[in-house]
């Protein structure tokens, strides 16, 4: 019998999920290291897509953007690294279902089992409940997200690519360094780096993260 614990039900009612299938959630809470049969990784991918169709209808009512911008705030709303700050900002790790040795390599506060965990929960509204109430959850936990303004600061790779264009320099070039930790708590170091100008290094857990971080740091040093 796949059974929430009672400790797990209460927080899912708390923060506003309604359970009806305890199979579905107990899925969406269970980590492939489980080695169990349903994990959380289709319903990630259902959860994936409630959530940006949710943001893109909000965005769309809320603004009267071009599409460019629109797609720039879509794609920071919508992030793993934002899933994670949602999904901490509920305090979510604990109720994952993770194996001692997955836990152990830090697999509760990856951003990557923590955003997939956060949409997997998305799915499991959606299956359960329909899209109106899973958008109504989306509303509901990604409302400060969407209030803050995230995704309107020109994203640090674009604003370092205009800012080498703009000086005269070859595009910058960013180089994978060194991948390390286990592949559900990787971490990744890029290095940028812009021509008779100077490099930065940064890493994070995911390439694109570390990416980012890279370009940022060399904005702050050079820019």
């Amino acid at each position: 019998m796949n059974a929430l614990k009672p400790e797990t039900r209460s927080w899912l009612a708390e923060t506003g999920f309604t359970v009806k299938d305890e199979a579905l959630w107990f899925a969406a809470l269970t980590h492939g290291s489980m080695g169990e049969k349903q994990d959380y990784e289709r319903l990630e991918f259902l959860g994936d897509r409630v959530l940006g169709l949710s943001i893109a209808d909000w965005l769309y009512a809320q603004s009267d953007a071009p599409e460019g911008k629109l797609a720039q705030r879509l794609n920071a709303i919508v992030s793993r690294e934002m899933c994670a700050t949602i999904a901490r900002g509920i305090g979510l790790a604990p109720h994952i279902r993770i194996s001692k040795q997955a836990s152990s390599d830090g697999g509760r506060d990856s951003d990557n089992i923590l955003g997939d965990v956060m949409e997997a929960l998305l799915g499991a509204e959606f299956i359960d409940n329909g899209f109106v109430q899973a958008r109504g959850m989306v509303h509901l936990l990604w409302r400060p997200a969407l209030e803050s303004g995230a995704g309107k600061a020109k994203h640090p790779k674009s604003a370092l690519q205009e800012w080498a264009a703009g000086n005269q320099r070859r595009p910058p070039e960013y180089e994978l360094v060194d991948r390390s930790g286990p592949d559900h708590a990787a971490k990744f170091t890029v290095r940028v780096k812009v021509h008779r100008v100077g490099e930065a290094v940064a890493t994070a857990g995911s390439k694109q993260e570390a990416e980012k971080q890279a370009a940022r740091e060399f904005m702050e040093k050079f820019g």
